[in-house]
């Protein structure tokens, strides 16, 4: 064994591949920014769906809402009395119909945002109960969205 040798610091394959490591750390950058992005994407995508599910949770609470206040005025409400259509006016007078309809359509707008509005169809066992909102943020296009609750008086 010759103890005189030096070891070879740089051999000519090192050399040659000198700035590579430059190059993945660059790739490596660039893959996880991609991946970031991506991640990025994602929770806007689930922010605006749980935005969404919430206004539903909303929309049906709302229904029971104005079913207890049908409830309450059981005759009027088996009589047609609180039917209502989507495009309809809100009632303005004082009776206990006309400000139960007011105050639900009023919390919709308040809960849901200015487009919300409801329907109520009512036959002489069940009514039909239709909250309609803007969900354009969520369903990215689609203007409005609209739950239906029947329920038995």
């Amino acid at each position: 064994m010759h103890m005189n040798r030096k070891p070879r610091l740089h051999s000519g394959r090192c050399r040659r591949q000198r700035g590579v490591g430059l190059i993945e750390v660059l790739v490596a950058v660039l893959v996880m920014a991609i991946g970031l992005l991506g991640l990025a994407g994602l929770q806007i995508r689930t922010l605006r769906d749980n935005e969404s599910a919430s206004q539903r949770g909303v929309a049906v609470m709302q229904t029971h809402s104005i079913i207890d206040a049908m409830r309450a005025d059981r005759t009027k409400a088996t009589t047609d009395g609180y039917d209502i259509a989507l495009a309809d006016a809100t009632p303005t007078g004082s009776t206990f119909r006309d400000l139960a309809i007011a105050s639900w359509r009023t919390s919709l707008k308040d809960a849901l945002g200015s487009a919300a509005t409801g329907a109520i169809d009512c036959n002489s066992k069940s009514c039909t109960i239709t909250v309609q909102w803007d969900d354009s943020r969520a369903t990215q296009g689609a203007d409005t969205f609209s739950i239906t609750t029947v329920a038995q008086l």
